[in-house]
């Protein structure tokens, strides 16, 4: 029998037991973790009066083809303005890369957020980082059995409700939420907690550091972004390693200007930077890619350079320049460049959202037939008037017209339009031209259409009316 071949070392996952730290930065990301969380929890909730639609601040409705966020109502012929805001957002992350890194990754990206809260579980059932790979490696017993089980139950119990407080953002959440208790929601929404569910479940808990090292490309082209001037977390290897190179304390090696005297460095080689990095790498090696600039392993120096009487610093924020004795440059030509693009982008958007018309009007002419002629002699053309009301209050509007002398507006059994809040409506009108008015064979003409309750609010359509040649001949004939 052949021999299975053994795994190359690289291809073989090396379990990752991050220890706590408590410091600064660890601060930091605790609260952003709790701001991300009270905000993803808690929004749907969150309620706002409108004149219709669910009374919620941030909804996104699907069947009505409509995302509410507080006063602002996008549509689906808005998605211009999305598409606006995603490259804003990727713009704003290439610029931010370009100073700082992977600052995003260690602080706000929803895998670095939400593993955060699936290692703190583990490390409150589990105990500390020797305790949980004591249990690792030990036997099954009923204690492994009830921790470990223990622990995957409140994961997945988080990673449920991740899935339920997706959903809210999609319906009426009071509603919602207890349609899902009761086993009665919609089948897309079950479908979509079920997903969320195992897909939190299994990146947060299980893949956790194998997401950013493997499965996000961001990890892959960020370094075409950096440069020496990148503000990223370092290790001062002139100060640690010193001529000798690292050493731990001893009674003779305990003060910092005896370790200078002998030539070796103040990093005493304790371990402690890469016991608590999330991805298990050692930033003592130099920069490397799976490096999510989360900033505890400063935290973890700190704390052992304060124990020791030695100044802070060793591994710290700074760039490959500042570390060579240059200084760092962060208005350059990439990030003013990328500043003013974002800057415009940002304009662009926010102009566009304020000042954007509230109704979007369209007229099509019906060309089955192109124009009719009347028993009396009139020419008759009809048109498909659609309107789409943007806002959250109903609309009354009269029809009028401007650059046709003579016409006769026929809106049949109405004399005013009514279009409900946040909603499209069709109307067919009639345009009726004597015969002695026609002047022109296709001639151009506005349709205005005025807001009863807002004088000031009109919006208008260029059109054309079309009348038979013949006619028209004749017409200018009999003048």
């Amino acid at each position: 029998m052949s021999e299975t071949p053994t795994p190359h070392p690289e291809q073989q996952r090396t379990a990752i037991y991050p220890r706590s730290v408590k410091g600064f930065y660890r601060r930091i990301k605790t609260a952003i973790v709790i701001l991300a969380y009270g905000v993803y929890f808690l929004l749907p909730w969150l309620r706002w009066e409108r004149e219709s639609g669910p009374s919620q601040a941030v909804i996104f409705d699907i069947t009505a083809r409509r995302f509410d966020i507080f006063d602002f109502t996008l549509f689906a012929q808005d998605i211009f303005w999305l598409a606006l805001l995603f490259a804003f957002a990727a713009l704003l992350l290439f610029f931010v890369t370009g100073i700082a890194g992977r600052v995003f990754c260690g602080y706000f990206c929803f895998q670095t957020l939400w593993t955060d809260v699936f290692m703190y579980i583990e490390h409150r059932v589990q105990g500390e980082r020797p305790a949980r790979i004591k249990l690792a490696e030990s036997k099954w017993n009923a204690q492994k059995i009830f921790k470990i089980g223990l622990t995957h139950f409140l994961w997945l119990l988080v990673a449920f409700l991740t899935g339920i407080a997706f959903t809210l953002y999609w319906g009426n959440a009071p509603d919602l939420i207890v349609e899902i208790l009761t086993f009665q929601a919609p089948f897309a929404a079950g479908i979509t907690i079920l997903f969320l569910t195992l897909t939190t479940y299994v990146m947060a808990g299980i893949a956790r550091e194998q997401v950013c090292t493997y499965m996000c490309p961001y990890a892959r082209f960020q370094s075409a972004m950096f440069d020496s001037d990148t503000i990223v977390v370092a290790y001062d290897s002139i100060r640690g390693e010193g001529k000798k190179g690292r050493h731990k304390p001893s009674k003779e090696l305990i003060k910092r200007d005896k370790r200078e005297q002998q030539g070796y460095g103040d990093c005493v080689d304790c371990g402690y930077c890469v016991q608590v990095c999330p991805t298990g790498i050692d930033i003592r090696n130099g920069l490397q890619y799976q490096c999510t600039t989360c900033a505890l392993c400063i935290d973890a120096c700190s704390k052992i350079m304060t124990s020791v009487g030695y100044p802070k610093g060793l591994i710290r924020y700074s760039s490959e320049n500042e570390m060579q004795g240059k200084r760092t440059r962060i208005l350059k030509p990439k990030t003013i460049i990328y500043g003013l693009v974002l800057v415009a982008v940002a304009v662009i958007f926010f102009w566009g959202l304020i000042a954007r018309s509230v109704v979007d009007v369209s007229v099509r002419q019906v060309r089955q037939p192109l124009f009719v002629v009347l028993s009396n002699g009139d020419i008759q053309n009809r048109y498909a008037i659609k309107i789409n009301n943007k806002t959250d209050r109903q609309m009354w509007l009269t029809v009028s017209l401007r650059g046709l002398e003579g016409a006769i507006l026929d809106l049949g059994r109405f004399d005013k339009i009514h279009v409900s809040a946040a909603s499209s409506s069709t109307f067919y009108v009639k345009i009726k031209m004597p015969p002695r008015k026609i002047l022109k064979e296709n001639k151009s003409f506005e349709f205005v259409l005025t807001n009863i309750n807002e004088k000031s609010s009109n919006w208008t359509h260029t059109d054309n009316f079309f009348t038979p040649k013949k006619l028209f001949k004749q017409s200018v004939l009999n003048k």
